[in-house]
């Protein structure tokens, strides 16, 4: 029994480990996107509703003499087809870019059929698996629950090890190859533990195979409840995620500690579910309480963000969060989590097995899909958990009896009357995040499929753009180097006709390109939300309006895949480099792919966050972007101290900055000639040394996203690097910058 339940806690963390790459593999090939999120939700998601289904009816008609057997030719299957992810996600992100040339509309379609081809296969084995559970538990005289509640436990440490530990040090390759291996070993273990002398000897002689005709009546209800607790799961990890990426940043490891947090609860429900009687009476109780559970938990993850990083670490930060939200999301998600496996344990065919876990996954897609599309943006948040608590508390007293009902009913209505007295005014009075807190006016607010936008104004009269409650762009001193990520490489190239902007902001950086006088101005934004709210901003002095100025919404990178365009200026401050996804617009991919856009001689801006990088990533930051870009140099905000790196694409070999020929061109500048040229810190040559000993950013390394920026942050850290940078330009001699080898 214990090997077997290793086996099946190892699968379930590399099961969600392959979830976590695929989904990282799907965001470089055809970009981040609320769409392409559906997307590949629904074809992972469709396949294991899928394989549950087609599991179900397959081993009703014909039960395998030994379910281990088969069990570890799932895995196998799964870890053969991971090998082919990488080069099959290559393929997909080739196809993309010359598909959307040709026709746009058909770009979609395509999206959908690539990922169903390469995830198909190994998601549709991931579904077969609860069938097949039931016939394994029958055979080792264990529960159904017990062995769905370890796989789910080893899906949670799997994403806290991938997100901590494998990715970290091993990368994206290395970590396809290792879970490949680690299929292929539960694969083996199982094989091994199907011998009956090897099973006798761990569990004493094999189970009988379940009766066919031995099932309770009626599959309605226990279908119905099912498909209901998958749906008001996955829409509350939704909408609560959302609000947590407000509290906690969106990066990857505060969405691997929710997730693991979600996941715990989830192992521990289903262990709790033998506890559960097999009665309607006992379940409809349990949704009562889940309900309430949601309604009460709801206003606190509101205030989340008042926690901040309180604690003094960064370990004591993730253990501070990991307990906050396993102590308030964790009751009502446990308690979602008991009504799956009970009822899972009171059928006793592979057909009804199969059945309900396809009705749950399919119950799981509607309630993201719902959540994401529909309630976040309709309702919000608050009122989207809400109407899930809703959800729940309707079968809930249907199926209660006596005086249980109007005891659920007041129950929920007292919950109800707590969360609604309780709620905070999101998105009327206050946002969420560290620069959310009043003073302020909240201008706008918007909360879209894939994040929540807002505009406020402060004390003072100067405005902010958040997102996900960080401070993406604002007026003021400060942000003064936003309209020089525009002006720069304008003044740098001696003829510039076409620019592209990506990532909007408050619309400064796009403005200093057009104040510059280009023919044509691309800017491309991720969010629509930012586009809407750009009037809210007068600093961009309606960029948007300028006939010369094309807007596309869409990821930047994939824009330069797609498009046929090419560009004499490029310039992109995206969000922070550490924030997750964000490594695809810093990593030496997305720079070579820039190169095959760009006019001999183009300008590339780059920003560099002094403030939020620690010295050896802000230098592999510049490394990675010099190993393209060589004719390079780094220009430091004289107000903000913000970093700009700046690169020439082929054309002249004279050293970058030396000559400066659109400073010839008229027009108003906050800062003159002489100020421009003094503000380079590291010339091309000196930047060469500044470089030299780090690694750099590519797409295998996730360097940016899964490494440890978070844990070497620190208050001074910005004084720091510029303290680094003029060591080196005081250094004539090329000696390398001491003590940050890794």
């Amino acid at each position: 029994m214990l090997i077997l339940m290793i086996l099946v806690g190892l699968a379930g963390g590399v099961a969600l480990s392959w979830e976590l790459l695929w989904h990282l593999q799907a965001s470089l090939a055809l970009g981040v996107s609320a769409k392409g999120a559906a997307i590949i939700l629904a074809a992972t998601m469709g396949g294991m509703c899928a394989g549950s289904f087609i599991a179900g009816n397959a081993l009703r008609s014909r039960p395998p003499v030994n379910p281990l057997r088969l069990y570890g030719v799932l895995e196998l299957v799964i870890g053969l087809c991971g090998l082919a992810m990488l080069p099959g996600f290559r393929a997909l992100m080739a196809l993309d870019g010359r598909l959307f040339r040709c026709c746009p509309a058909l770009s979609a379609p395509l999206h959908l059929a690539g990922i169903v081809l390469l995830l198909g296969p190994p998601t549709i084995a991931m579904g077969a698996t609860i069938p097949l559970f039931g016939l394994i538990a029958a055979r080792f005289r264990t529960s159904l629950s017990r062995l769905y509640a370890m796989n789910t436990a080893g899906a949670a440490a799997g994403v806290l090890l991938v997100s901590f530990f494998v990715m970290p040090h091993l990368g994206v390759r290395l970590s396809v190859q290792l879970l490949t291996v680690l299929n292929l070993l539960v694969c083996f273990g199982a094989t091994r533990l199907a011998c009956p002398r090897m099973r006798d000897a761990q569990n004493g002689p094999a189970g009988p195979v379940p009766a066919q005709g031995a099932e309770p009546s009626g599959i309605l209800v226990p279908g119905v409840l099912v498909f209901c607790t998958g749906l008001a799961t996955f829409a509350l990890e939704v909408a609560w995620f959302r609000s947590l990426r407000a509290a906690f940043q969106q990066t990857t490891d505060s969405f691997a500690i929710v997730l693991a947090t979600v996941l715990i609860a989830i192992a521990l429900g289903a262990r709790l579910a033998k506890r559960l009687a097999r009665t309607r009476l006992e379940v409809a109780h349990v949704l009562a309480c889940a309900s309430v559970a949601i309604l009460l938990a709801t206003p606190l993850i509101e205030r989340f963000d008042l926690l901040g990083a309180a604690a003094d670490s960064y370990w004591r930060t993730m253990l501070l969060w990991s307990g906050c939200s396993l102590l308030v999301m964790g009751v009502p998600m446990l308690l979602l989590a008991t009504v799956f496996p009970s009822l899972l344990d009171a059928q006793h065919t592979p057909q009804r097995w199969g059945l309900l876990n396809g009705l749950s996954t399919l119950g799981a897609i509607l309630g993201s899909l719902l959540a994401a599309w529909v309630m976040l943006p309709a309702v919000g948040f608050a009122r989207s958990s809400w109407l899930v608590a809703g959800l729940l508390a309707l079968p809930a007293l249907i199926l209660c009896r006596g005086r249980a009902r109007p005891i659920a009913a007041a129950a929920c209505m007292l919950g109800l009357l707590v969360a609604v007295s309780t709620e905070s005014g999101l998105g009327r009075d206050r946002i969420q995040g560290e620069k959310g807190r009043p003073p302020y006016r909240l201008l706008s607010y918007s909360e879209g499929p894939d994040s929540t936008t807002s505009v406020v104004e402060f004390e003072g009269g100067w405005r902010a753009l958040i997102i996900d409650g960080f401070m993406a762009a604002a007026e003021g001193k400060t942000s003064l180097y936003m309209e020089w990520m525009g002006r720069l490489p304008m003044l740098l190239h001696p003829n510039p006709e076409r620019a592209l902007v990506i990532a909007f902001g408050t619309g400064q950086t796009a403005n200093g390109v057009r104040r510059e006088g280009p023919d044509a101005l691309d800017v491309v934004e991720l969010n629509p939300a930012v586009i809407e709210m750009a009037g809210f901003f007068d600093v961009n002095e309606n960029v948007l309006g300028d006939p010369r100025v094309e807007t596309i919404v869409m990821d930047g990178r994939a824009w330069l895949r797609r498009t046929d365009r090419l560009y004499d200026i490029v310039t992109l401050e995206p969000m922070p480099p550490h924030f997750a996804g964000v490594n695809a617009l810093y990593s030496l991919e997305f720079y070579q792919l820039m190169a095959t856009r760009l006019r001999p001689g183009a300008i590339v801006a780059q920003w560099v966050p002094y403030h939020l990088l620690p010295p050896e990533y802000a230098i592999s930051v510049s490394a990675t972007f010099r190993a393209v870009f060589p004719n390079a140099l780094l220009w430091v905000d004289p107000f903000g101290g913000t970093g700009i790196i700046l690169g020439r694409y082929q054309g002249s070999h004279e050293p970058l900055g030396r000559n400066w020929p659109g400073l010839g061109r008229t027009g108003s500048r906050a800062l003159g000639g002489q100020a421009i040229r003094s503000a380079v810190r590291l010339d091309p040559q000196q930047l060469v040394r500044y470089t030299e000993y780090m690694p750099v950013v590519t797409d295998d390394n996730q360097l940016l996203a899964y490494g440890d920026i978070r844990r070497k942050q620190h208050a001074n850290i910005a004084q720091t690097n510029l303290r680094l940078i003029e060591m080196i330009r005081s250094q004539p001699a090329p000696a390398g910058p001491a003590g940050l080898k890794r």
